[in-house]
């Protein structure tokens, strides 16, 4: 049953600390036993409505380094625009699509993928469409609250655009952080923590 979020209170946080891949990713990290496959891993099946795209990125920290022992989270809608949630009101989101995924950074490169659909567009609360977008929320060593971005697609210029949370930026230069790379069906997003290039974080 969906709780009202005034409901409880909002649980402290703390650094993630260098287990992080141990506690979320257990099998990632040849633990078997805890739970049959990671929770997360897989969004799509043979059955998911849409276009199959793969979202590929690395985090790097303020010295240009790629992070290996993050976790990045990715939440969105199906390919109608629909959120798989109890509070989705439009419609019944497509049963066979997670909508919520996790990756691991690799232990080498650094790199996270998912593999997933292309997602529709969401009403923006005044009605407006927004661009199709994904939320990722990053995890790691160092981190103390969880960072929320999102990834916009390339091929969606004229979306983009328009989009209302990407007009709120008052920084225009700082728009392309969120803007990902490549060509469908592969894009790559790569998250800066700090520096000239730092990704827009969004404070929800």
């Amino acid at each position: 049953m969906a709780q009202s979020l005034g409901y409880l209170k909002e649980t402290p946080s703390q650094t993630a600390g260098p287990y992080v891949h141990i506690g979320l990713t257990p099998n990632f990290c040849d633990i078997t036993g805890v739970y049959p496959q990671d929770l997360g891993t897989a969004l799509v099946n043979e059955r998911t409505q849409g276009e199959r795209i793969v979202i590929t990125g690395r985090v790097f920290d303020g010295a240009g380094a790629p992070l290996k022992d993050a976790v990045v989270e990715i939440w969105q809608a199906d390919a109608a625009g629909l959120y798989n949630s109890p509070s989705e009101t439009r419609g019944s989101a497509d049963p066979h699509f997670a909508g919520w995924g996790r990756g691991p950074a690799d232990a080498v490169t650094g790199e996270f993928r998912f593999e997933t659909i292309k997602p529709g567009r969401v009403p923006y609360p005044d009605g407006r469409p927004m661009a199709p977008h994904v939320t990722l929320w990053i995890v790691a060593r160092g981190i103390n609250i969880g960072l929320h971005t999102r990834l916009y697609f390339p091929d969606e210029a004229q979306a983009n655009a328009a989009d209302p949370v990407l007009a709120r930026i008052e920084h225009r230069d700082r728009v392309s952080t969120l803007i990902a790379t490549g060509t469908a069906p592969h894009y790559v997003f790569d998250i800066h923590l700090q520096g000239p290039q730092e990704t827009v974080f969004f404070d929800i």
